[in-house]
């Protein structure tokens, strides 16, 4: 019976194993799936706010960006489904293996269990049990012949109960199996069909950006030139932010200290916008992003780097723009031939809303979260609305997508 015990152990420890590596499976591919689901909300948005309007001709060079930010998200789109297939191959695997042993092991336990029955049926049962009790020579004899009697029969039950469990088992890891397959299949219907539209888009891009080559060094022009006005605003929000800093420190005698020097209710604030990253509002109800932080390589034009403080979310047209968070109107600055951005200050940090048409918002308003403080700018040759956003711990700027909810 010792030995059944260790069996039947073994026999959990092993499903306990199976068990935890399915959960495991199971919530990887959940996270695929939610990754998943969110870019496929993305393509749905971009469709909807670039892709709406047939652009015209002079709109060419837009277009291609609006592909290559469309066929970057697909190509994302297809690795994740890839991994999903990977995943349920390994898994396949993994249940094809146990689907074999458990027909191993209940072959096994079928063969012993018939032979168990074929000698109990030819020792006539109740009689020859009697006989082998009472040939006995001591009681404690008779007594340990009427245990192991007991422990047989227990021993029967259990092993036709095995034989109902590994049934059972086999039948749920059959349909697991046969579930498998055509989740599979479906993910392999789908991945194609995305990698043919890719492919598409991709074809579409690379006729529209062949026939632009000759205006290459026209649109680079106009990258430099478009990046050189995003660097003297730059340039003014940093000036700002510094000369914030120094009034701030004006009564202190170190006055070049690059920190703030804050009130309690300002530290409070900006302890409070700190506890918050990761979980901000977009400045925009609806919108995707076209542009990252940090230094790219441009989207069309491979021989242009550009350099953003922040991210470009497209909109929609007319959009409002919202503060992410309370605190105060720090600015409100334009150039000329540039539209108007507002900075918003959250203690030592700075929240900063770039092309804008309108502002509703004066230098000193104290804001509320969600509040609306503009809208955006349309550009009237492309058709596209866009806002760019920063975040500023002082003056160095933070990548804003590790601050903000992934939109929804």
């Amino acid at each position: 019976m010792n030995f059944v015990k260790a069996l039947q152990c073994s026999v959990l420890i092993a499903f306990m194993v199976s068990f935890n590596s399915l959960q495991a499976q199971k919530s990887t591919q959940k996270q695929l799936e939610e990754k998943k689901a969110l870019l496929n909300k993305e393509l749905k948005v971009i469709n909807a706010l670039l892709f709406t309007n047939k652009q015209r001709k002079t709109a060419a060079f837009n277009d291609v960006e609006n592909l290559n930010y469309k066929i970057e998200r697909k190509q994302e789109l297809i690795k994740l489904t890839n991994q999903q297939i990977n995943l349920l191959n390994q898994e396949i695997a993994n249940n094809s293996k146990s689907l074999e042993k458990l027909e191993t092991d209940l072959f096994e336990v079928k063969e012993a269990y018939k032979e168990m029955i074929l000698k109990s049926f030819k020792s006539k049962s109740g009689k020859n049990r009697l006989m082998f009790i009472l040939s006995s020579e001591t009681f404690f004899q008779a007594l340990k012949r009427t245990q192991y009697i007991k422990q047989y029969s227990i021993f029967r039950k259990n092993q036709a109960k095995k034989i109902e469990l590994i049934s059972q088992q086999l039948k749920e890891i059959k349909k697991e199996l046969l579930y498998k397959r055509d989740v599979k299949k479906g993910l392999l219907t789908k991945n194609r069909a995305t990698q043919k539209t890719l492919e598409l888009e991709k074809k579409e891009a690379n006729n529209i950006a062949y026939k632009l080559r000759s205006q290459e060094k026209k649109y680079k022009r106009n990258i430099l030139a478009k990046q050189k006005e995003s660097q003297k605003i730059d340039n003014e929000i940093n000036k700002l932010i510094r000369e914030a800093i120094a009034r701030s420190n004006k009564s202190k005698s170190n006055k070049n200290s690059k920190s703030f020097t804050l009130t309690p209710e300002a530290k409070a604030l900006a302890k409070k916008f700190e506890s918050n990253k990761g979980k901000l509002p977009w400045p925009v109800s609806r919108g995707v992003v076209i542009q990252r932080f940090g230094t790219q390589t441009h989207p069309v034009v491979k021989t242009a780097k550009i350099k953003s403080n922040g991210i470009i979310i497209a909109t929609e047209k007319f959009q409002k723009v919202k503060t992410i968070f309370e605190g105060s109107v720090l600015s409100v600055l334009q150039f000329r031939g540039s539209n108007p951005t507002v900075l918003i200050q959250h203690g030592n940090y700075i929240t900063a809303y770039k092309n804008l048409s309108k502002v509703f918002v004066n230098k000193g308003d104290k804001v509320s979260s969600n509040q609306y403080i503009g809208e955006v700018f349309t550009n009237s040759s492309t058709g596209k609305s866009s806002i760019q956003f920063s975040i500023f711990q002082k003056t160095t700027p933070l990548d804003p997508l590790s601050w903000i909810l992934r939109m929804n």
